[in-house]
């Protein structure tokens, strides 16, 4: 017989329950680096360098599902919906693990191929859900030393029903590419031949080193194609993976073998400012709504200078057929798209802004120098570290006012690792997020040891409401690593103020090396940060190059094409929004 003592305990309980906020609801979404579960990178084991890593993108939209292809990996990702991606190993893989892999879904096939130096097989899959692989063919023919196929890139014209291959990784060679015979399984129908060469004597963003300031030859890479409105758009990645200014830009052709016109408005992907930095070789796909998206890779080079992450960009071609991809506030939250999006795909932008730049840091513990104050600057090359991996390490943010939270990014620092497997049931990340007003009252925003177990090198978690807080603690669990390192402990959401006011005093001048224009601006009292907006016409401002409020109001931009005129603006932002953008100034 239910008494009325436990009657009442038992409506206590429920409400109690009901009043828990919901930790694990569908994330609508996303903020780079992707969230996925990179994996420890056995490439580096004879040089006992241990990381998590991911480059060289490939995302194929395969039957309206999405498949991630990563170099040296182990295996791919899967996705339904762009947001939650589940990693596959396969049944032929690794026969021997592939970097940089091509791939093209045609009709109910999905094709492989691996970069190589040497003779090797193209796979195919009709159930790469499932991991089911087969060999297309045993063999492809060797070219002649060094020229690869390396970075290797499928097309498939839908209108032709004609197959291609396009590739090339160096400073000396071209990107190169070939028709294929399908009817000989894709072996080259005829000899191979250039498409182009980097100009970095006109072409200012191909040069080499951080903004473009080393004078070592650049290299080229990362060759793809899309086909878009008759004209062939056959992209390729310069100058560098180890450097900022990583990016795609693109040559167009009336025909998929050329001859090839060099796009005066490159580079088409071009992310040099931010957190995530670099956003060269990847890909161009479309979901399953018809909109283009820009995959790249984004650069950590702390244990290893080739040492990256993954990131996405809205992508497409505007009514005069120029390519562009919207890097704007790029390692920002965007609302994952449902529906065709209009123009550059500015409304995905969540307008979360960032609340924990440069806010002070408190941390349970601290290993030598590596300070908790590494984990707001920005930058993931700099991180924390506890002096012990253990259950119950704190780091607690103060806002320095009470603030709208939304999500919640934690980036983590390999350092020191000795890890060079993927065993799940070690290799895991786990922490609690709490929130509070005055630092003595917590409640609990996220805890991810009520979810499945999975690696989150950089853990995204978007509140399942906002929370109005000004401290933002987080609770340690596990990592694989044997030290506990963060680079970024990065807080998203809204202020309670105005939008700040338009910079004033833009100028632009364009040095007599017409690949250089320095910029000035006049600085907003309260601003966090600039974006540069610049482009060849005025309705054409795609390109951003953002900065913090912190650093100079002058710029020497280095990436600019010889003999092409631009217009530039800039906008402020803070933790409340983004201000109008400025009148735009121009320079011939």
């Amino acid at each position: 017989m239910l008494t009325k003592t436990r009657l009442l305990l038992l409506l206590t309980i429920f409400f109690c329950i009901q009043s828990i906020p919901n930790l694990a609801q569908q994330q609508t979404t996303y903020c780079n680096p992707m969230d996925i579960d990179y994996k420890y990178n056995f490439e580096q084991l004879n040089d006992k360098i241990s990381y998590r890593s991911g480059a060289d993108p490939v995302i194929i939209n395969h039957k309206s599902e999405y498949f991630l292809f990563v170099t040296i990996s182990g295996g791919y990702w899967h996705s339904k919906d762009m947001l939650n991606w589940k990693y596959i190993t396969a049944n032929r893989w690794p026969f021997e693990d592939m970097c940089a892999p091509a791939a093209a879904s045609v009709n109910d096939t999905l094709f492989l191929f691996q970069s190589t130096f040497d003779s090797r097989p193209i796979l195919y899959s009709v159930a790469p859900e499932k991991g089911i692989w087969e060999f297309y063919n045993r063999w492809t023919p060797r070219l002649p030393k060094d020229i690869g196929p390396w970075d290797p890139a499928f097309f498939h014209d839908p209108d032709t029903n004609r197959w291609f291959m396009y590739w090339g990784s160096s400073n000396v060679y071209p990107i190169f590419g070939a028709e294929l015979d399908h009817s000989k399984k894709l072996a080259f129908k005829d000899q191979y031949k250039a498409m182009f060469w980097l100009n970095q004597y006109e072409h200012g963003w191909e040069r080499f080193g951080p903004n473009h300031s080393d004078p070592f030859k650049p290299f080229t890479e990362g060759a793809w194609m899309t086909k878009h409105k008759g004209k062939y758009y056959l992209q390729y990645g310069a100058p560098g993976t180890e450097y900022n200014v990583y990016a795609n830009g693109t040559y167009v052709a009336d025909d998929p073998l050329g001859p090839f016109t060099y796009a005066p408005y490159n580079p088409v992907s071009y992310k040099p400012g931010g957190f995530a930095t670099g956003a060269g070789h990847g890909n161009t796909f479309q979901d399953n709504y018809g909109n283009y998206w820009n995959t790249g890779t984004s650069w950590i080079g702390l244990n290893w200078a080739m040492e990256r992450r993954i990131v996405q960009h809205p992508a497409g071609f505007d009514k005069d057929g120029q390519m562009f991809a919207n890097t704007r506030f790029g390692d920002f939250p965007h609302k994952m798209t449902t529906k065709k999006w209009d123009g550059k795909g500015d409304e995905l932008f969540t307008g979360w802004m960032l609340l924990s730049y440069k806010k002070p840091v408190t941390a349970s513990s601290m290993l030598d120098t590596m300070s908790a104050a590494k984990i707001t600057d920005e930058n993931p090359r700099t991180f924390w570290a506890a002096k012990q991996n253990k259950a119950g390490e704190t780091l607690t943010i103060d806002l320095q006012k009470e603030q709208e939270v939304k999500a919640i990014q934690i980036n983590y620092t390999d350092y020191k690792s000795n890890i060079f497997d993927n065993d799940s049931e070690k290799v895991y990340t786990q922490f609690k997020i709490f929130t509070s007003t005055d630092g003595k009252k917590w409640n609990l925003a996220t805890d991810l040891t009520t979810q499945p177990k999975r690696d989150r090198p950089c853990a995204y978690i978007e509140l399942s409401k906002p929370v109005k807080a000004r401290y933002i603690l987080y609770e340690h669990i596990h990592v694989a690593s044997p030290i506990l390192a963060i680079s970024e402990f990065r807080v998203f959401g809204n202020g309670f103020g105005e939008l700040p006011s338009t910079p004033k005093k833009l100028t632009a001048i364009r040095q007599k090396d017409q690949r250089n224009v320095d910029l000035t601006w006049e600085k907003v009292a309260g601003a966090v940060g600039y974006n540069i907006l610049w482009g060849i016409t005025p309705d054409k401002l795609y390109q951003t190059y953002q900065f913090w409020n912190d650093e100079p109001n002058n710029f020497e931009l280095r990436a600019l094409n010889v003999g092409v005129p631009y217009y530039f603006a800039i906008e402020a932002f803070d933790e409340n929004g983004v201000s109008a953008p400025s009148e735009i100034v121009n320079i011939k």
